[in-house]
């Protein structure tokens, strides 16, 4: 009973880490000086082909984020509507598991 509370709470914590590991990550990098129109880039255009992967990439990062978000809120509503002072259900040890996936997926992307 306590290893599944523990399983269940750790793949809340992922998911924790993995939205804010997603928010930063999308975040526009602080120590880079914002390009004014008309400027060059001091740091040099990236090539077409590396941007658009950078822009894919993000895509998919805000894609799979949200579908984090929508997995963790339907968690929460099945363990507010679950006793837990009986046996957790599978299907939210699945969902868990489903979660912390998807946020090992955002991870590795995030990392590029």
């Amino acid at each position: 009973m306590r290893e599944t509370r523990r399983s269940l709470l750790r793949s809340l914590s992922w998911v924790a880490a993995a939205l804010l590991l997603a928010r930063t990550s999308v975040a526009q990098d602080p120590t880079r000086p914002p390009v004014r129109p008309g400027e060059d880039d001091p740091n040099g255009p990236l090539k077409p082909s590396t941007k658009a992967i950078l822009e894919e990439n993000q895509k998919d990062i805000k894609r799979n984020i949200e579908r984090l978000f929508d997995l963790a809120s339907q968690l929460k509503e099945q363990v507010e509507k679950t006793d837990s002072t009986t046996v957790l259900s599978l299907a939210l040890v699945k969902k868990a598991e489903e979660i912390e996936k998807l946020a090992r997926q955002i991870k590795e992307r995030a990392k590029g």
